[in-house]
């Protein structure tokens, strides 16, 4: 690639490492923000489920609406709204500020995110220039979390308004060289039928609700019945939404979308794997923290080996990919994932660093073989002018995943006890859900292979040969 296209990426990338240190830095700084602030257990617990509400509820919309009023305007309008309600945060001095500040935050991150993935997904050769700029974008959001975690623990030594004020002035320089770099574009044509309001509204309150009633699950059997009615309000809401669209002249989502097999399994994959790396972080981050006794920085400290995947993903994982397929080197990765977490079930009371460190080394490893593929997977085939819908749909899947992840943990710790048995009981949640995406996966490798075979088959009937042939259907 060119310089300008590597300062291009450099650019975009600098979008999703914002977005997961801006994540990884509040998650260390809460105990902090709640004592500082007098703020109740609950209003603590809402300061880190705002953002997530905010992103899972309007991701799909985000990506959308990229398609149809512009990737750029999309994508510098967003980030100068998360800039804003950044800002607005670190100069907030009671729960309810902080909480508004925090799910207008995930609102832009649902718009932004998707803007700046769909910009490389057509601003980059279909092909092995995209899917090293895929990789190398993936290995850079698991970076800002990793150094997030570092940088939140020292940030929060100065005081916690660092927190929100750091990303302020990362957002600003992101704004001011994705002025000069990424190109104009014309204006997206007008729709012949109009917006599709009514699927944007019914689109955003379903994925609200679901995002509620997902993120109400930590909560345990306390106030189960609005946990129910949320997740019952959703998937009506879901069903009215799909009736919408198929009554529409000009979808907000082209359901056919949903019927290409890779795309649905990269993105149910997806939601199973940061599910499971998010809930594995979680417990090991309270293990550390509530029965080692550990310090926020330590923990920090201890955790970073994970990033492991921002050096390995643009460097090890396209040669994988290159040599086995994208569908082999996630499959790879996940029963990676099933082993370093299984290595971390048995968890002691006073076990050593170095017992750990093959576990979180593998985690980090693991991440570095999954998340690039499955992202490359999600989009790959998809028309240009959908391309910011399948961005939209992986972020949704990936936002979801993290909800879920945390909020079953959280459940099943609570559910067990809570100690040393609540953390081993929660540990099971993430290997459960990274079997579930190898089984996905693994399904996704037999039909690739038995499509080959057909493929081989009928040209060897047709006096084709079949290798030829059959090199035409690749693994995804």
């Amino acid at each position: 690639m060119s310089v300008r296209a590597w300062s291009l990426l450099l650019v975009l990338c600098g979008t999703i490492f914002l977005e997961g240190i801006d994540v990884a830095m509040l998650a260390v700084a809460v105990p902090s923000i709640r004592s500082d602030l007098d703020l109740s257990t609950g209003a603590a617990a809402w300061v880190m489920s705002a953002y997530v509400l905010g992103y899972a509820g309007f991701t799909l919309l985000g990506g959308r609406a990229a398609d149809l009023l512009g990737r750029r305007r999309m994508f510098l309008g967003w980030l100068t709204v998360f800039l804003v309600f950044s800002g607005l945060g670190g100069f907030a001095n009671d729960g309810w500020t902080l909480i508004l500040a925090r799910f207008m935050t995930g609102v832009a991150a649902a718009f932004m995110t998707p803007a700046a993935m769909s910009i490389i997904t057509t601003s980059y050769a279909e092909g092995p220039q995209r899917n090293q700029a895929l990789l190398v974008f993936a290995g850079t959001a698991a970076g800002g979390f990793s150094l997030g975690l570092v940088i939140g623990g020292l940030l929060t030594q100065l005081g916690w308004r660092w927190v929100f004020f750091a990303p302020v002035l990362l957002a600003a320089a992101i704004l001011l060289a994705a002025l000069r770099l990424i190109p104009k574009e014309a204006r997206p044509a007008r729709t012949p039928g109009g917006f599709d309001l009514g699927g944007a509204l019914t689109a955003a309150g379903a994925m609200l609700l679901l995002a509620f009633a997902i993120v109400r699950l930590e909560h345990g059997l306390d106030g189960w019945a609005v946990t129910v009615l949320a997740l019952v309000a959703g998937l009506v809401l879901t069903g009215v939404f799909v009736a919408v669209e198929r009554r529409t002249a000009t979808p907000l989502v082209r359901l056919g979308l949903l019927r290409k097999a890779s795309t649905v399994r990269a993105d149910l994959g997806a939601l199973l794997f940061v599910g499971s790396f998010f809930g594995f972080q979680f417990v090991a981050t309270l293990y550390l923290q509530e029965l080692r006794g550990w310090s926020s920085l330590e923990t920090a400290l201890a955790l970073v080996v994970m990033g492991v995947d921002a050096v390995l993903a643009p460097t090890l994982t396209p040669r994988l990919v290159a040599r086995f397929g994208n569908g082999r080197v996630i499959l790879g990765g996940f029963v990676l994932a099933v082993v370093s977490y299984a290595l971390f079930l048995p968890v002691g009371p006073d076990w050593s660093y170095a017992a750990m460190f093959p576990a979180l080394l593998l985690t980090g490893l693991a991440f570095a073989l999954a998340y690039g593929p499955l992202t490359i997977v999600a989009t790959d085939g998809v028309a240009e002018e959908e391309q910011g819908l399948a961005s939209g749909l992986l972020t949704t899947a990936t936002q979801f995943g993290s909800a879920v992840g945390i909020s079953v943990v959280t459940a099943v710790y609570g559910i067990s006890g809570g100690g040393l048995g609540g953390f081993r009981a929660a540990l099971v949640v993430p290997v459960v859900m990274v079997a579930l995406g190898a089984l996905v996966t693994a399904t996704g490798l037999r039909r690739s292979k038995r499509s080959r075979a057909e493929v081989a088959g009928a040209g060897a009937g047709s006096g084709i040969r079949g290798d030829a042939a059959a090199s035409e259907v690749t693994v995804s």
